[in-house]
């Protein structure tokens, strides 16, 4: 076993859905050892070797992991937050088990952004999905709330083939 426990050590408001909070909890033991181990799994938003992060997308928000911190986005309250924290234990303590089946991560990586999908809509903010902006739109293809074909111009335009194809290999 790799880890006894995450406790709970603080809680705040969360910035990305207001009436949920973000859960804080403190390893009792450094995560660095198995942090690597922990970033062959699937659902990997982000992961940085030199400083030990890494972040999972999770159904709704964000997990993070540090070497001596565990951030949990879009908590409904304090008690869900420890039932969270809880499974992680097991998970890590999992995937440590497993380690010897398992390739370290050694080098960086990123998953898709907002942003990258924003960089292959129509950008005319024309409104006819029902979103205000190109950008919201992308924000919820991203998190999967709609689906690329719910852009008209992308989807009328024949010079936007080349685009709908990227958007529907990465979303």
């Amino acid at each position: 076993m790799y880890l006894d426990e995450i406790q709970l050590t603080r809680t705040l408001p969360c910035l990305a859905e207001p009436g949920k909070v973000q859960i804080i909890g403190t390893p009792s033991r450094s995560l660095e050892e198995v942090i690597p181990y922990l970033a062959t799994l699937p659902g990997i938003v982000a992961y940085n070797p030199e400083r030990l992060s890494l972040t999972f997308r999770r159904r709704p928000g964000f997990l993070t992991l540090l070497m001596d911190k565990v951030v949990i986005t879009q908590v409904k309250d304090n008690e869900e937050g420890a039932e969270l924290l809880h499974s992680l234990v097991e998970a890590i303590n999992t995937t440590w088990d497993q380690r010897e089946e398992l390739m370290a991560v050694t080098r960086p990586s990123r998953m898709l952004r907002p942003l990258d999908i924003y960089a292959l809509l129509p950008q005319t903010n024309c409104g006819e999905c029902g979103e205000a902006t190109c950008m919201a739109f992308a924000a919820k293809l991203f998190m999967r709330e709609r689906a690329a074909d719910e852009c008209p111009p992308l989807s009328a335009d024949p010079g936007f083939e080349d685009r709908r194809t990227a958007l529907d290999a990465i979303t």
